[in-house]
């Protein structure tokens, strides 16, 4: 609830923020320009120099006081005139012997005060343009508040600098989140780099206002901007597919990544409407996703569906660079929403998992203090204290260091396999007297750097024991073996004896549940575990798959 509010605040703040800027960059002069100027003002020749006259209508100024600017879009080094007065100038134009020293695309001009009065008035620009031609490149020109041309571009900044230090922040933090993190994500690193990767294009489309680019380098900023919304488009659905669980991920990335090569081919050189059309066709993919995941009810859904189409209403409908960044924006938030979900539902598995644990623990110290193993142990070692006490004091001793290993890893989530292998041979002992029976402890290839849950080995030991029936002669083997293959490990504990008939085969005791839940405590789901009859006896097999 809160964090939709917030949400809302947010979008409306952005809006506000716009509305604001609007108003404030109104126009307090009301002009008239020539339209009818041909782009074929270009001769053959690139070093000739071209000259290029509008006429405007001054009509009406609302703040006299303020200084009059004149603001000219244009490829080329050039001198601008007013009313045949040297206004000022842009590069160096090209002369014999001497090359081009190319302007800028954008460029501000002051009028002096006593020209600018109302009425016509004709705008001269005199220049060269010896590179990119063929782009035929129009001249435009606006005019406006001296000080509003220059104050505008720094209101725009004040709201872009503060999204692009927010995903800068951001993405160093999912990156440092997903480096420190055991359980490697790719929501988390995939959200990380679309915060980079917008942030890099907020910092690009803007860099213009920070450092002078020449008109001969406009279209490389432009083309870098199209490279990163690509790739944008590309990642962002990429995200709800990973977050939502979306099975069809391939063929609807194909259908994507294709449809954002027909719009680059098709839209070729026009670089604004190419990124809209990209966008356009993320949101699309996206809402796809996002519906599929609110029809199955999966948390987050609905409202990443009412963020993509506030995304795409408000990229319809606002101009372009605000347009376009605001959508991001509200996209970027839905994504941040879901993680918060995701946040929560990993803390509560933590607080699962920590119970759990403690559970376990328990689970391990009454496997050697419930009442029956007591009270029978107990029973069989007085017996053997008054047949033959030598043999009752190797009983004691037995029984005792059993409860101090059970005792040193009842808080252990994982513990040294020869560790385990101890406690499995003083339990055979212990039973070997408590039943009269002989036990043998066989073992194979056993890697001593190996942990393992504890008493997982221990548990299906007393499963052969009580499964087993005891021989007339011999002894039951128990035979532990170990091998590692390219993507997993794996134990396998052979009992060699006969087996007894079950009542209920397919029954799972609450020794094979606690196995099952120590494996999941430390492995998640990269394990599989497997018993099943065998011609000597009963094997039963762990394996621990390499996390993915």
């Amino acid at each position: 609830m809160y964090r939709s509010l917030f949400l809302t605040a947010f979008v409306l703040l952005l809006f506000t923020s716009c509305k604001q800027y609007t108003e404030y960059v109104k126009s307090d002069v009301t002009y008239y320009t020539d339209d009818d100027k041909p782009y074929d003002y270009l001769s053959p020749s690139p070093d000739s120099v071209f000259k290029v006259d509008v006429v405007v209508d001054l009509f009406k100024r609302e703040n006299p006081s303020a200084p009059l600017g004149l603001q000219v879009n244009a490829f080329g080094a050039f001198d601008v005139y007013w009313d045949g007065v040297f206004v000022g100038s842009n590069g160096k134009m090209a002369k014999s012997g001497q090359a081009e020293l190319p302007g800028t695309e954008l460029t501000y001009y002051q009028i002096p005060e006593k020209l600018a009065y109302k009425g016509k008035h004709i705008v001269t620009i005199t220049g060269t343009q010896t590179q990119l031609r063929e782009t035929l490149r129009g001249i435009d020109i606006k005019l406006e508040s001296y000080l509003r041309l220059h104050r505008a571009p720094l209101i725009v900044m004040s709201f872009m600098n503060l999204m692009a230090g927010a995903f800068l922040i951001a993405s160093i933090y999912y990156f440092f989140l997903y480096i420190n993190s055991t359980r490697k994500e790719a929501t988390v690193l995939v959200f990380g780099i679309i915060c980079l990767l917008f942030f890099f294009l907020l910092i690009i489309e803007y860099v213009k206002f920070y450092i002078d680019i020449p008109y001969t380098q406009f279209y490389t900023r432009l083309q870098i901007v199209g490279l990163l919304t690509f790739i944008i488009s590309i990642l962002v659905p990429w995200y709800f597919m990973l977050q939502f669980g979306f099975k069809r991920k391939r063929l609807f990335l194909f259908l994507l990544f294709a449809s954002l090569i027909i719009i680059y081919i098709s839209y070729y050189g026009h670089y604004d409407r190419t990124a809209i059309y990209f966008s356009y066709a993320m949101c699309f993919i996206s809402i796809i996703i996002a519906v599929d995941a609110a029809f199955r009810k999966i948390k987050g859904g609905l409202i990443v569906v009412f963020g993509l189409l506030a995304s795409i209403v408000v990229n319809k409908y606002m101009f372009y660079d605000f347009g376009l960044f605001i959508a991001f924006t509200i996209i970027v938030l839905s994504m941040l929403y879901l993680h918060t979900i995701r946040a929560k539902a990993l803390e509560e598995a933590h607080n699962a998992s920590i119970l759990l644990s403690s559970r376990l623990q328990l689970e391990l110290i009454k496997k050697n203090i419930q009442p029956h193993f007591l009270r029978n142990t107990l029973t069989s070692l007085i017996d053997w204290i008054e047949e033959s006490p030598q043999q009752g004091v190797v009983f004691i001793r037995a029984l005792a260091d059993e409860f101090d290993i059970m005792n040193s890893i009842s808080e252990e989530t994982l513990i040294p396999i020869r560790q385990e292998i101890e406690l499995c041979r003083k339990h055979l002992e212990i039973m070997s007297f408590r039943k009269e029976v002989c036990y043998n402890w066989e073992e194979n290839n056993i890697d001593e750097s190996e942990e393992i849950p504890p008493a997982i080995i221990h548990t299906i030991i007393e499963n052969g024991i009580t499964h087993s029936l005891p021989p007339k002669e011999g002894c039951i083997t128990f035979t532990l073996s170990f091998s590692k293959e390219k993507n997993y490990k794996q134990y396998s504990l052979l009992t060699i004896a006969k087996n007894r008939n079950r009542k209920n085969k397919n029954s799972i005791g609450t020794g094979f549940k606690y196995i099952k839940a120590r494996l999941n405590e430390s492995y998640g789901n990269n394990w599989h575990f497997e018993s099943f009859a065998v011609e000597e006896g009963w094997r039963t097999e762990i394996k621990i798959f390499d996390k993915k």
